[in-house]
């Protein structure tokens, strides 16, 4: 006793309802995958150039030549040497200015790498808001096309005088697919 059921099939034999239901928890995961792979890219190139740049800072090379370097690039700085580059500026510019107060020197310094920080903090967290989410409402999506489909099956079941499983399964397999879909790795970030 078996039944050869696919997902293909319970997809196509789903009321309208599930079926959307389906295909947004579909359309949500793929635009998801795509966001997370965009973004491991983008922290994997991040984490070599802090790697680069800090093997740089700390080998002892003088700080000037280093930011004379830096400088040269700086439409195309980010990460650690952006933030260098904004404290070391700073820094040059309070010390011609103000010499002969070296904690407001560093005190501006400090404050103009902060402000880098966050400004590639932010880089870094591009999407994280709507993956986080989509990760927390695709389960409620699904269970919402669960409840519509069992719904829907135990309807169809009210109209019939005799009532057998073989009449209520396969609604309610259609309606746990959309449950299937909202908890599986694809849809869970």
């Amino acid at each position: 006793m078996t039944a050869d059921i696919s997902i293909l099939d319970l997809f196509l034999q789903a009321s309208l309802l599930v079926k959307l239901v389906m295909l947004i928890l579909l359309g949500m995961s793929i635009v998801s995958w795509a966001m997370i792979i965009k973004r491991s890219k983008v922290l994997s190139a991040a984490f070599k150039e802090s790697e680069t740049f800090e093997d740089k800072f700390w080998s002892g090379t003088d700080l000037s030549l280093l930011y004379q370097e830096v400088k040269k690039r700086k439409d195309e700085l980010s990460g650690t040497e952006e933030i260098f580059y904004s404290g070391f500026t700073e820094f040059a510019r309070l010390r011609k200015s103000n010499a002969a107060s070296p904690d407001f020197v560093m005190e501006g310094t400090g404050r103009a790498m902060r402000v880098a920080v966050a400004r590639e903090v932010d880089d870094l967290e591009t999407n994280l808001p709507f993956l986080a989410t989509v990760g927390s409402i695709t389960p409620y999506i699904g269970l919402f096309g669960t409840v519509w489909g069992i719904m829907h099956a135990f309807i169809a079941l009210g109209g019939v005088k005799q009532a057998t499983l073989a009449m209520v399964a396969p609604g309610i397999a259609e309606a746990l697919v959309a449950t299937a879909m909202a908890c599986s790795p694809l849809s869970q970030q």
